[in-house]
């Protein structure tokens, strides 16, 4: 099972059947993950297995501090609470145990052989004479017994959470799934996107660093945001630049997707205006502005790199066309520039800025944009 949540419900079912009289069961995971500190997994008897994230900062809060899960986690011991005789000064989920019916609790490490914070486990009955000084044991024994097995979720979890976090969630998925030689590729038909904050030069020059890099972070993640919604997948970050493709598995599917690249724009376009209204609003702050290439084209997805040192990336000329097409933003004067081959895959009527050069190809080719934008 690789799910953790999955693996709680079957556990459970057997422990009930075995006679151990819990009510309440809970997995306190660490993890390594960019927006989450930790994660919960919690059974109750007669309920389905419930996931409950933990953002940064949890350990500064009256949710933890006090708690036993703080004791365990710090002092790497055991903790027991008789619920039926709470001091009224103890910790608000015991109290919350107690007024649910719980009579007694039981929380301990889960020793691990990695490093770093052990995961911890904690059981809760409503039996009457609470737990028995034998089910204690039991249930330290079986904390004993499953610690391999949630050493392999966490493996699991942090090889899946990093690959996501650096290379974005299909590529990631390809990368684990056994995509990591050099030279490897394969060719897909996708919609590219290329886009940049202008002025990024004079901003890092103007800027305090701090500012500099909420700045970025904000736009970025404005940028994110919009292709995330409409089926986009970021590539790479390339300083303020950002790569991305929309998928076509078949031609068949290019309206469509076509379609979410422009919402994406359109998007982006709303939320970079919202934006520049609250920078004007909180102090004068100079708008930001920004470009987006658009091209259909086949690409090849790969490895790049030494025998050692990797980079999943996207090779080809379509990638080199996206990207003249986004330089051509801030010279016709407009925000997306795409090329003829994205307005033929298209149902959205978009208009023509003529023919330019782009750097590197010869002819001169039709550039296009979004109907409402005037250059």
């Amino acid at each position: 099972m690789r799910q953790p949540a999955d693996f709680l419900g079957q556990l459970m079912t057997r422990v009930v059947a075995a006679g151990l009289p819990v009510w309440r069961a809970y997995i306190g995971l660490q993890l390594i993950h960019p927006q989450l500190q930790a994660m919960g997994f919690m059974w109750r008897r007669g309920e389905p297995v419930q996931e409950i994230a933990r953002g940064y900062g949890i350990q500064f809060t009256p949710a933890y501090i006090g708690s036993p899960m703080q004791a365990v986690r710090e002092q790497g011991r055991a903790v027991r609470h008789c619920l039926t005789d709470l001091k009224e000064d103890a910790h608000g989920v015991l109290h919350e145990l107690s007024e649910a019916g719980g009579t007694d609790y039981l929380a301990h490490p889960i020793r691990l052989r990695r490093e770093g914070p052990s995961p911890v486990m904690t059981w809760a009955t409503d039996r009457a004479s609470g737990f028995t000084d034998e089910d204690v044991a039991d249930l330290m024994r079986l904390g004993d017994m499953i610690a391999a097995i949630v050493e392999m979720h966490i493996e699991h979890s942090v090889s899946e959470i990093v690959a996501n976090t650096y290379l974005g969630r299909q590529i990631g998925q390809r990368v684990l799934n056994g995509a990591i030689r050099r030279g490897e590729g394969e060719e897909i038909r996708a919609v590219l996107w290329f886009s940049d904050l202008r002025d990024f030069t004079g901003l890092n020059e103007r800027l305090p660093p701090a500012e500099m890099l909420e700045v970025l972070n904000n736009y970025l993640q404005l940028v994110g945001d919009a292709l995330s919604a409409n089926g986009g997948e970021i590539l790479k970050f390339i300083g303020d630049g950002v790569m991305a493709y929309f998928p076509a598995e078949d031609a068949l599917f290019l309206p469509v997707v076509t379609g979410q690249a422009i919402a994406a724009a359109r998007r982006l376009i709303e939320d970079i205006e919202a934006a520049n209204e609250a920078r004007a609003a909180a102090g004068g702050h100079e708008p930001l502005r920004f470009g987006i290439g658009l091209h259909v084209g086949p690409v090849t997805f790969g490895n790049v790199g030494t025998a050692d040192r990797l980079d999943f990336t996207v090779i080809g000329p379509s990638v080199n066309r996206a990207s003249r097409l986004e330089g051509m933003t801030k010279a016709l004067g407009v925000p997306v520039c795409a090329s003829a081959e994205f307005n033929d895959a298209c149902m959205v009527p978009m208009k023509s800025l003529g023919k330019h050069r782009l750097r590197g190809i010869p002819a001169p080719v039709e550039i296009f944009t979004l109907p409402e934008l005037e250059p």
